[in-house]
């Protein structure tokens, strides 16, 4: 594949909406030209794999820490950065808000992606039963091995221990369905599992995607983003 930008075709319908999942050949330059030319301003946090969801209404100084960023405001574009965890995309189906969410294991144990669908809720009033939500590449369940120890930070959660499979032949390892964790957790924050949408497969296993496991280069990250303009 030579795409530049995955994009969901569900958000191109909500009017004002900009989104996207960047390959390679999206770095964070490009993410700022597309928003200087929608007159928008990019939003980053420092990502510390915590359910910390930012409520932004202007573009912030750097250093502010974080795993999702929400916001109703016009003209910011909100980003995050994976090479193998999870980045989520979620937009209240009449262009209201959005919300940009970094997943990893440990964001997922704690829940990350239902803090945010509850900030929009709760902060804006918005009814979970509108918003879609967008997964996009993150590293796949054939893929993603971890430790028994991982797999014990998921009990009695909602996004628990089902998602977690013994690896053949690997005692005390097992694999692990990052997106199918968060589209339950998802799903139990009030989304409709037909609103959540996943997108563009295993970061591991496509060339054109980042991937720490793979490449083990941590500098490179894909960038996901979304905004109302």
């Amino acid at each position: 594949m030579n795409r530049v930008l995955l994009r969901v075709a569900r958000f191109q319908e909500i009017p004002g909406l900009v989104h996207g999942f960047g390959t390679r050949r999206f770095g964070l330059a490009d993410l700022r030209r597309l928003a200087a030319r929608r007159g928008a301003a990019v939003v980053l946090l420092d990502q510390v794999h915590s359910r910390i969801v930012r409520l932004v209404r202007t573009a912030p100084a750097e250093g502010r820490t974080g795993d999702g960023l929400a916001t109703r405001s016009r003209g910011l574009i909100l980003a995050v950065k994976t090479a193998d965890c999870l980045p989520i995309l979620l937009a209240d189906g009449q262009g209201r808000a959005v919300a940009a969410v970094h997943a990893g294991w440990r964001g997922t144990a704690l829940g990350v992606a239902g803090r945010a669908v509850a900030v929009l809720r709760g902060r804006f009033g918005l009814n979970p039963a509108g918003f879609w939500a967008a997964l996009g590449p993150s590293i796949g369940p054939s893929c993603y091995e971890v430790g028994a120890d991982v797999r014990r930070r998921f009990a009695g959660t909602a996004s628990g221990e089902k998602f977690f499979h013994p690896k053949r032949g690997r005692p005390e390892k097992f694999l692990f369905d990052l997106a199918a964790s968060n589209a339950a957790q998802l799903e139990a924050a009030g989304v409709p599992r037909a609103r959540i949408l996943r997108v563009g497969g295993c970061t591991h296993c496509r060339p054109d995607l980042h991937s720490w496991r793979r490449d083990g280069d941590s500098r490179r990250r894909l960038y996901s983003f979304i905004g109302l303009v």
